[in-house]
């Protein structure tokens, strides 16, 4: 049994999305410090050649709040979705996937939900119904209860409460994770290393890699998307 653990993030790179597809079960991370600048409220989009951010405004969002306790500033995010959509209008119109990815988008930021932990959450299981991802997802919050433990403790109670013997980790994590923690808790680590993915993009210039996954549907169809969900190794 493989289980995962991540924060999470809107729309994100198809290799999130690798790691769903890569396990049994998926806790969606939403009860630990929201992190500024990272990827739980923002990506990337294609325009004009050229790699640039989106993102959904918040209110005061702090390190010291939980990423279900950051809220989405209303007013704000209104502007932000009209623009978003316009950018998508502009710049993704004439991809030959664009009009089921915009309702993916549509469907998902048209809800006005209140935290961006929602949002970000509504998004991924938007594309794991479009993909095909059956993986069971499951937020951190509504079960565990377990934030008096320290970091590795914490995904260690989470795999065993789980009954997984493999905790599979992003390849970042390598950075901060050691086989040998898990191993004595009785558990196998491993990362996914992701392989290289490139296909036709909208306009001119160089493939840009690792942009959100809007940009990968827009530009793929679903059986071309699940065959790059498989381009990766546990290692």
């Amino acid at each position: 049994m493989r289980v995962a653990i991540m924060q999470p993030y809107l729309f994100p790179y198809i290799g999130y999305f690798q790691l769903m597809h890569a396990v049994d079960t998926f806790v969606i991370y939403d009860d630990v410090s929201f992190i500024k600048k990272g990827w739980i409220n923002r990506n990337r989009l294609l325009v004009n050649g050229q790699a640039r951010f989106f993102t959904v405004p918040l209110v005061d969002a702090s390190q010291n709040r939980q990423i279900r306790e950051t809220m989405i500033a209303t007013g704000p995010y209104e502007q932000f979705r009209r623009k978003f959509f316009a950018t998508l209008t502009q710049h993704y119109q004439k991809s030959p996937y664009y009009p089921a990815t915009k309702e993916i988008a549509e469907a998902v930021l048209n809800v006005h939900p209140v935290s961006i932990g929602d949002l970000a959450r509504h998004s991924l299981e938007a594309v794991c119904a479009y993909v095909g991802i059956s993986t069971r997802v499951v937020p951190s919050s509504t079960i565990y209860q377990n934030g008096q433990l320290g970091r590795v403790e914490r995904l260690v109670d989470i795999c065993r409460r789980e009954l997984a013997d493999t905790y599979v980790n992003a390849a970042g994590g390598k950075e901060i994770y050691t086989k040998e923690a898990f191993a004595e808790a009785g558990l196998t680590l491993c990362f996914l290393d992701s392989a290289d993915i490139a296909y036709p993009q909208a306009g001119r210039g160089p493939f840009v890699a690792n942009l959100s996954i809007l940009d990968v549907l827009m530009n793929n169809p679903v059986e071309a998307v699940k065959h790059f969900l498989a381009q990766y190794k546990l290692v």
